[in-house]
């Protein structure tokens, strides 16, 4: 037998040895056992540079919202910049959107996409790679900005009053379980029709029975859209600013008018893979079918980090995505690399074995989380140190609804922003409107959905 294979009663006496050689692996044991890892690698002293005070820069959004056990992250974080353009326009003192409409539509839009990649791949092995990742996930929860944007051009916007939250919508874990179950026949049901010899057509007369019945699953579980509703806001003042009756899409275009398509899609992923300056799309993420496919323009984090300053300093909050639980102390409410002192804690690199290129390409790191940027401390030179971050936790979660995400963090962990497209230079606007995008593996990290909850 090769020792250096296996491991060895030797092995474990030496690592036992070498533990207790050190005084502070037993003080370390002690602590973590009975606190838990994070909790004894907090390092007070960062988190108490992460102030949430006076921000240089700052926009002031209204009540927290809350995301409650359901991942609808990048809906509430799309949403939360669209009420700050009604707030705006109408001086209220807050607002909020419907959540559970776009996720009935989301849910019915993937739903339809995952049939459609059934259909598009009924001569792919059922045990490859390709159908295994097309059935892993079929609509989850997450999603990506072009998924929203999408949702919102075809289906428009409504009041949370309109379609209020439902006991599914608030835990979305039942509903998601069992339409994942009926899509999962459903796309047996079609390959094996495909296998009998069954014609295309008949497989997309088949396809739309079977969305008959996602709808039904989805008004059981949602309650059935407005097709139209009535609006009255009144301001500071109590004054009346807007009423009438609206059509969701009229609503979006009353009420929040801003140009959908305006908004692109930044991504910051270091690999080899993906030079940047290049646009990238990602072979079969999206959901609504005819819209098409995400489209990103990869760039350096300063670049992000430029656009972003820049869109706040105009008065307007910017979503974001990134790997949330890194170097995160919920709680506290930071997101901060020096936050945590994990490798000294342990006595060697674990946090700081790999850097953010090696983190995507071996699987550690990815887009979890979508928020909203919504402040920016400056130093002398103008470069950011600071950032306010809205979650969608709540007003319980960190401080007021509210993260501080420190600048060493953005390097690492932040993935994508999205901006109006006159943040960009001329060459960045001109790479995202005329290249031909590099199509991305359906399991690139770069297609990661922002789900968590």
């Amino acid at each position: 037998m090769d020792v250096f294979s296996c491991v060895t009663y030797e092995d474990v006496a030496l690592g036992n040895e070498a533990f207790h050689a050190s005084r502070a692996n037993e003080i370390a044991k002690n602590a973590v056992t009975a606190q838990g890892l994070r909790s004894v690698a907090r390092v007070p002293e960062a988190v108490a540079r992460n102030t949430i005070g006076a921000f240089d820069v700052e926009v002031r959004q209204g009540e927290r919202c809350d995301q409650q056990r359901s991942g609808r992250c990048w809906m509430f974080a799309s949403l939360n910049t669209f009420r700050y353009h009604i707030m705006r326009r109408y001086d209220l003192k807050t607002f909020e959107l419907s959540q559970s409409y776009p996720l009935y539509f989301d849910k019915l839009e993937k739903s339809n996409w995952f049939l459609q990649n059934i259909l598009d791949t009924l001569d792919e092995p059922l045990n490859g790679r390709l159908v295994s990742f097309l059935l892993a996930d079929p609509i989850g929860d997450g999603g990506q900005w072009d998924m929203f944007r999408s949702l919102t051009k075809k289906y428009g916007v409504c009041p949370k009053e309109a379609m209020p939250e439902t006991a599914c919508s608030r835990n979305t874990r039942d509903m998601d379980k069992y339409l994942t179950r009926y899509l999962r026949g459903a796309a047996k049901r079609l390959r094996d029709a495909h296998a009998r010899g069954t014609g295309r057509r008949d497989l997309l007369v088949s396809k739309k029975l079977m969305m008959q019945e996602v709808q039904q699953l989805l008004t059981i579980c949602l309650g059935e859209p407005p097709a139209s509703f009535d609006v009255r806001l009144r301001n500071k003042e109590n004054e009346l600013v807007l009423n009438g009756t609206f059509t969701p899409v009229e609503f979006f275009q009353t009420a929040v008018n801003i140009e959908l398509d305006d908004y692109v899609s930044l991504i910051s992923a270091p690999t080899a893979d993906k030079p940047f300056g290049r646009t990238y799309t990602v072979s079969r993420l999206g959901n609504v079918f005819e819209d098409g496919q995400v489209r990103y323009l990869n760039l350096e984090s300063d670049e992000l980090k430029r656009v972003a300053v820049a869109q706040l300093q105009d008065g307007l909050p910017v979503w974001f995505g990134c790997d949330v639980d890194q170097s995160f102390l919920r709680e506290d409410g930071v997101m901060d690399t020096a936050a945590l002192d994990l490798d000294g804690l342990l006595g060697f690199a674990v946090e700081g074995c790999m850097d953010k290129a090696a983190r995507l390409d071996y699987g550690e790191s990815l887009m979890t989380h979508a928020m909203v940027l919504e402040g920016v401390n400056l130093d002398d030179a103008g470069k950011p140190t600071l950032w306010k971050v809205e979650n969608s936790w709540g007003k319980d979660h960190g401080r007021n609804g509210f993260d501080t995400l420190s600048d060493a963090w953005f390097d690492e962990y932040v993935y994508q922003v999205v901006v109006d497209k006159k943040y960009l230079s001329k060459e960045e606007r001109h790479a995202y409107e005329t290249q031909e995008p590099t199509e991305l593996e359906p399991w690139d990290p770069m297609g990661s959905l922002a789900v968590t909850r």
